[in-house]
């Protein structure tokens, strides 16, 4: 058998670039993840880049996927907090849930291509610990704003909730933590977003202790297979 190798298209230049698994760009308090956890369950590539980093973020990414075509091979992220230990300061992260903050956020963005993916913030919660460092998460919150080619969530459809004025479907998994998915019902490519109004959905519900922390706020691309890229013209998150 002869192996295949994984052209990687040239990339243009920008600020700070990356094609390497797990490579990582820092801008400020978030840091830019080129997160490839699955890649071995299929063949491809891909690249990260940012543009202009402060309290507002720019960046973008560029993939190209095939095989495997239910999962997932990425998560291409901008990183707010916690990914298995810290990288940033001055995001004021973990917080509790029933601290009474406002997790704000605002994501303009930009989708080409084809394929399967799609575009999600992605929440994480501990126990509540001052530091979890490399301590596994109890819960993780994703919220899609966009999704193509047939992309679902883990988990079983609980029921639909209005959240933020529009409406989102509602999944409920499990993976070693429970994993919760707000599945958007119509596609977006931007989002002003009280992230608080989601955890407190699940905390109403018995499902999430509001004495657990926020510990990261993530938001990028999961992609299963296809080409494309993501541009983010504009990101925040802000606890406030």
């Amino acid at each position: 058998m002869t192996a295949t190798a994984v052209v990687v298209p040239a990339q243009p230049a920008h600020a700070a670039n990356t094609c390497t698994a797990f490579g990582t760009i820092t801008l400020g308090k978030y840091w830019l993840n080129n997160n490839l956890w699955g890649q071995d369950q299929g063949s491809g590539w891909q690249c990260m880049w940012d543009n202009a980093s402060g309290s507002t973020i720019n960046w973008g990414t560029s993939w190209g996927w095939s095989n495997a075509p239910t999962q997932v091979k990425s998560y291409t992220s901008s990183v707010l907090g916690w990914h298995w230990g810290w990288k940033t300061s001055g995001h004021e992260l973990p917080v509790r849930l029933n601290a009474g903050r406002d997790f704000f956020t605002d994501w303009r963005f930009r989708v080409s291509g084809s394929g399967t993916m799609n575009v999600a913030y992605d929440l994480w919660l501990h126990n509540n610990a001052p530091n979890p460092d490399w301590e596994n998460p109890t819960d993780e919150v994703m919220i899609w704003l966009y999704r193509s080619g047939g992309a679902g969530p883990l988990g079983t459809l609980q029921g639909t909730v209005t959240i933020a004025g529009t409406s989102w479907d509602l999944y409920r998994g499990n993976i070693g933590w429970n994993v919760f998915s707000f599945v958007r019902r119509s596609n977006t490519t931007s989002a002003t977003l009280h992230l608080q109004d989601f955890l407190n959905n699940l905390v109403s519900r018995g499902w999430v202790a509001n004495t657990k922390v926020l510990s990261s706020i993530q938001a990028g691309t999961e992609v299963f297979v296809g080409n494309g890229q993501l541009d983010t013209d504009a990101y925040t998150a802000d606890v406030r």
